[in-house]
């Protein structure tokens, strides 16, 4: 029985849909915030995702999941040198709201301690999600430093514990999702500018939009089997597209013009430093590929433009308009698009 709603039956949400999938291509973009209302299908998203992932090569009885191919990832994990390589899933982990650092990152088995009189390290929740999502619901109710602690680690892909006299390092390449309530408490721009892409995700308005919702979810919790099967052939395509995007994404090329593009729209946004861009760039890359292209054109841009933009924007106290408003506007003068962009409100 299927534990997890079919990624290709989630109706609308396509920029939520969008970034997740780049981040399934290219993992260096740097994790996923989902800002939105309850109830909009946040997590359902990302554990669809996950579960439809091919399986990974990992090393049997490895605590951190480590790659047979990364002699470096057993340096922490003496069980990996002696393991054989099998397939496993692609590790999905919750952070609870409430978790200490000590589960996060790991921290002094206690009993070996107590019983054994030996230090030995107890895996946290990074060890577990390695080669894998992170997935942290109401990011913006986390204690600030666990959330500057995960996106350091997840920027480095190293997780590094000094507990008690022990000195431990492991590998921690884990792709963060967050999602939280802006009404219920904002993240720190810092933090926010940490993340490689935002999306903003609403309650379905239409009609029609809101009734197929409730027909699919229905279909799903009465029999997940069924309702599985009948969208297998679709899910089977989205990960036949991340194949083959990951297999095109080296090969991508993106010419000056539309790296000057790129520059002259974060310009004209007021964009904070230069994490914009790249993260622009790369998110473009991704897309291209998914799109079967091996070379970005401003489509591109335009398409994935708000999701690495808007969660950079300065505070203009002289413009009310949000930043999504803000960055349509400025595709609209850059790239002559009128009222239109590929991006979502």
């Amino acid at each position: 029985m299927s534990k997890y709603f079919p990624f290709s039956a989630i109706v609308g949400q396509s920029e939520m849909k969008a970034a997740l999938l780049i981040a399934a291509v290219d993992r260096s973009i740097g994790g996923v915030m989902v800002f939105g209302d309850r109830g909009t299908g946040k997590s359902t998203a990302v554990r669809a995702l996950a579960a439809l992932l091919p399986p990974i090569r990992v090393v049997a009885g490895s605590r951190y999941n480590a790659d047979p191919d990364r002699r470096a990832d057993y340096a922490a994990d003496p069980a990996a040198a002696k393991g054989k390589a099998i397939d496993g899933p692609v590790p999905f982990v919750d952070l609870p709201l409430g978790a200490s650092e000590d589960r996060v990152v790991g921290a002094l088995d206690l009993e070996a301690a107590l019983t054994q009189g030996i230090k030995r390290f107890e895996p946290g929740l990074l060890a577990r999600a390695n080669r894998g999502f992170l997935y942290i619901d109401e990011i913006n109710l986390l204690e600030d430093h666990i959330v500057d602690l995960l996106l350091d680690v997840a920027a480095s892909g190293e997780n590094v514990v000094e507990r008690e006299g022990l000195s431990v390092r492991h590998p921690a390449r884990v792709v963060l999702v967050g999602s939280g309530n802006p009404e219920e408490g904002e993240l720190r721009p810092q933090l926010l500018d940490r993340f490689g892409l935002s999306v903003e995700v609403r309650t379905p308005d239409n009609l029609k939009e809101r009734i197929l919702v409730v027909k699919r979810r229905d279909a799903f919790d009465r029999d997940p089997a069924a309702f599985a099967a009948e969208w297998a052939a679709e899910d089977a395509k989205v990960l036949d597209s991340i194949a083959a995007a990951r297999a095109l994404l080296p090969q991508v090329t993106v010419d000056d013009s539309v790296l000057e593009a790129s520059s002259r729209l974060c310009m004209a946004v007021g964009a904070d430093g230069l994490r914009g861009e790249l993260t622009m760039l790369r998110a473009a890359r991704a897309t291209a590929a998914l799109d079967g292209d091996a070379h970005v054109d401003e489509g591109h841009l335009i398409e994935v433009a708000a999701m690495a933009l808007r969660h950079r924007l300065r505070r203009n106290p002289l413009d009310d308009a949000g930043s999504t408003a803000r960055i349509e506007r400025a595709l609209a003068e850059q790239f002559g698009l009128g009222e239109r962009t590929k991006s979502a409100a």
